[in-house]
């Protein structure tokens, strides 16, 4: 499919609406070790996770995916990267980081982030 800047505008202003209003949730479960792998490693907090998610761009915007999950296959995934400064829980000091930020916007406008963690590979932009 072909996005255009206001698609992912308009899906983005949904998404921030959702997360202003409280309805979301990153997953940070046993099935998901990246995700809280970036929480024991830097010192962030609900708070400033909550203000990354509200900073992402069009400009962030890496690539949209049908879930692989059978059950959820009708889903689409949006994936971002956005690079933030974070502060190393037992290391020297700041730097910065090149988050990897996968989410599904359900049809209720719940959102939930699937994948909030360091990038594993780097990310090509869709409007770069």
């Amino acid at each position: 499919m072909k996005y255009t800047v206001q698609d992912i505008e308009a899906y983005l202003a949904d998404v921030k609406a959702s997360i202003k209003a409280g309805k979301y949730r990153i997953d940070r479960n046993n099935r998901r070790p990246d995700n809280l792998s970036l929480f024991l490693d830097y010192l962030i907090d609900e708070e400033t996770a909550k203000k990354i998610l509200l900073s992402l761009t069009a400009q962030d915007f890496s690539d949209a995916v049908q879930n692989v999950h059978a059950v959820y296959g009708y889903e689409t995934l949006y994936i971002f990267g956005k690079d933030v400064r974070l502060t190393e829980r037992f290391g020297s000091g700041e730097k910065v980081v090149s988050l990897y930020i996968k989410f599904n916007k359900l049809k209720n406008c719940y959102v939930i982030v699937i994948s909030f963690h360091e990038q594993k590979y780097p990310l090509s932009y869709y409007f770069h």
